[in-house]
């Protein structure tokens, strides 16, 4: 297994299979040194310190690649990327805590969700009555919650040449409507339930919402293990691909 000390990135090619090849990775410096996006790509391709938008536009192909999760997932709220099969298990973990529960304008989210497939950052400003700000706060937690991914990224070409200089418009949705899964029954409050949900992929997991049943004969983010196994295979890749990690920097990547 290939760890993070030993990859250099130096194309969207190159991240695209690094992601692949580690499973789960925050974008930025994280509490484990080395263990970024960012700490792995070559100085002269970091957005930061060069001329080349390096992984600020090669995002873009990781997730139009179909098979990779992007979104503030990680370290409280930070951007990260996850192959589908790491993503489903942090998806088990976070979704059994109370914490993670969502709140009244999430579920507005949701149920619009559920009729649209997707949603823009300009959409959940007007929907919730909020500035840029507040709206993107939103998005941040609800990703942490895992219900919501970003579902697409365009560039946004200006001026009268049409230049293209980073700035980029995505959409958002669920990992449910990205990768697969059944969105049924009506999101809210109302129909929050508690208990342990029993069966393949949902053992010992917490149902604290209603409308979305992600888990049917064939679906990727279904992981045939408690959401407490879920969370310590996580704990042990990341310890497997940086060694030094440790169990607080864990934590603070994972919960």
């Amino acid at each position: 297994m290939t760890n993070v000390y030993d990859i250099r990135l130096e194309s969207a090619e190159s991240m695209v299979a690094a992601i692949h090849e580690l499973g789960i990775v925050p974008f930025f410096k994280s509490p484990v040194p080395g263990y970024s996006i960012q700490e792995m790509t070559t100085p002269d391709h970091w957005f930061d310190s060069s001329d080349d938008l390096g992984p600020w536009d090669w995002k873009i192909e990781a997730v139009q690649s179909g098979d990779i999760a992007y979104g503030k997932f990680l370290n409280g709220g930070k951007a990260g990327f996850a192959t589908v099969e790491w993503y489903a298990h942090l998806l088990n973990w976070r979704r059994s805590l109370d914490k993670y529960r969502p709140d009244a304008n999430e579920f507005r989210i949701l149920d619009v969700l559920r009729q649209a497939g997707d949603i823009g950052s300009k959409e959940i400003r007007q929907l919730l009555g909020v500035k840029k700000g507040p709206a993107d706060n939103v998005v941040a937690k609800m990703s942490q919650k895992t219900l919501l991914l970003v579902g697409d990224i365009r560039r946004v070409y200006k001026g009268p040449t049409l230049s293209y200089q980073g700035w980029q418009t995505c959409s958002f949705c669920t990992p449910e409507a990205l990768f697969g899964g059944e969105i049924a029954g009506e999101a809210g409050p109302s129909t929050t339930s508690a208990g342990s949900a029993t069966g393949s992929g949902t053992v010992g997991r917490k149902v604290f919402f209603g409308g979305f049943s992600p888990f049917s004969d064939e679906n990727p983010l279904e992981v045939g293990c408690s959401p407490e196994e879920s969370r310590a295979r996580l704990a042990e890749r990341i310890k497997t691909i940086a060694p030094s990690a440790s169990d607080k920097a864990i934590a603070k990547l994972l919960d």
